[in-house]
């Protein structure tokens, strides 16, 4: 069963939550980082991407760039932007998209619960990747950032939430530069928080990594190496738990991950649509933006015009749970077998639009001669991610985005 446990935690204080709150290290690049941060110094950037108080051009893997974000970090503390609660408690992080709200708690996820596969992940990670966010860990013995978990629905867990959230006034309550809401809630009553803890242990077998892989294994593994380096550790010190928040499964939706690929592979338009008829049933939809409506159904941005493709019977294998996935239809059947797409990690050729920008996005690269055509997808359900992950297999890249990002700051776990 899970283990969460609640942690006194470093927050911003209330007059700066919201400008303190910033959207996850790795959904910009340096300069949009820079564009974020820009006159305001409470911005949590200065540490999640603190080469933008470095020297235009420094490498982002760089001594002096982690350097920065110990120094900064430390002074967000030292000028009081950042305060430590005075015990443990959990914390309710609730988000508002589209009228539509789901409420995590925040909670220390455990180490142990990683390395023995109570927490369970969906996709593959690199190793730079993680040495990056592992280094990031080590320099300042903190969780800076949380990470997006799922778990089976909990009735007794959903009523307390509901309970806290009517009767108590939100620490932080604001609506982000995207215009999604965030509230947030300290639970300082501790026969609450132990409640909760037993609940989480007798209600909840596995929690689902739903985005944050890399962080996740980066927190799990520095955990470990600390482990090693404490070889008289108990169990109870905090670098045996990291930060996440944990939202019920049924709470929780995935949008559409899309792709555009730069050329037909030689082959002309006409050509291209015959053999894509092969597998698909192709139908003109015109110029209006053309979304699929249900599993096994694409769209495709071509030339000018919107096309509906419906994966012909035979073309999949509902057996499969990693078969049956319309992003492992459109690989198999289109950008491997008529575009020579091979390995969606390292082409060049192919590129992926979150669905939270809109088909519009994909019309738009096309028509300005990046892209030559694109493929929009229906969205993977938490039915599928969870069966995946329960089976043990590990999805296609870029096949789940989850909306709204997590705001980082507005909590962080020390591992001291």
């Amino acid at each position: 069963m899970a283990i969460i446990r609640p942690f006194k935690g470093f927050r911003p204080t209330k007059d700066i939550a919201t400008q303190l709150a910033s959207l996850p290290y790795d959904v910009m690049n340096s300069q949009e980082a820079a564009e974020m941060a820009k006159g305001n110094p409470y911005s949590l950037l200065h540490i999640t991407r603190s080469e933008i108080d470095c020297p235009e051009g420094t490498d982002v893997h760089s001594d002096e760039v982690y350097n920065k974000a110990v120094e900064n970090y430390a002074n967000f503390k030292t000028q009081g932007w950042l305060v430590q609660d005075e015990k443990p408690m959990y914390y309710i992080y609730a988000q508002t998209m589209d009228g539509r709200t789901q409420y995590g708690i925040v909670g220390a996820a455990s180490v142990d619960d990683y390395l023995n596969g109570i927490i369970k992940k969906h996709e593959l990670t690199r190793p730079d990747k993680e040495e990056d966010r592992m280094i990031h860990v080590r320099i300042n013995n903190a969780n800076i950032e949380p990470v997006f978990f799922a778990y089976p629905a909990v009735a007794e867990i959903d009523e307390i939430v509901n309970n806290i959230v009517k009767t108590n006034t939100a620490d932080y309550d604001f609506v982000s530069e995207d215009g999604f809401g965030h509230h947030f809630w300290a639970i300082s009553d501790d026969s609450i928080n132990k409640a909760l803890e037993e609940l989480f242990q007798t209600k909840v077998p596995y929690t689902y990594v739903a985005d944050g892989h890399h962080r996740t294994a980066a927190a799990a593994l520095v955990g470990a190496e600390k482990r090693k380096a404490n070889p008289d550790y108990t169990g109870d010190e905090e670098f045996n738990y990291f930060l996440a928040v944990h939202f019920p499964d049924n709470q929780l939706k995935i949008i559409d991950y899309n792709r555009t690929v730069k050329d037909l592979n030689g082959h002309s338009k006409e050509e291209f649509i015959k053999l894509l008829e092969e597998n698909f049933s192709v139908k003109e939809e015109g110029k209006e933006i053309y979304k699929p409506s249900k599993l096994h159904e694409f769209s495709m941005y071509l030339d000018g015009k919107w096309y509906s493709m419906q994966a012909k019977e035979g073309t999949f294998d509902d057996s499969d749970p990693i078969g049956v996935l319309d992003v492992t239809i459109l690989s198999n059947l289109v950008l491997d077998k008529l575009l020579n797409i091979k390995d969606l990690r390292t082409s060049k050729r192919i590129d992926f639009i979150g669905g939270i920008r809109g088909l519009g996005e994909l019309s738009k690269r096309v028509d300005n001669g990046d892209n030559e055509v694109a493929f929009a997808l229906y969205a993977v359900s938490m039915k599928q991610l969870i069966d995946i992950a329960d089976s043990g297999n590990i999805m296609p890249p870029k096949t789940t985005w989850f909306e709204p990002k997590l705001r980082s700051g507005l909590v962080i776990h020390e591992l001291k």
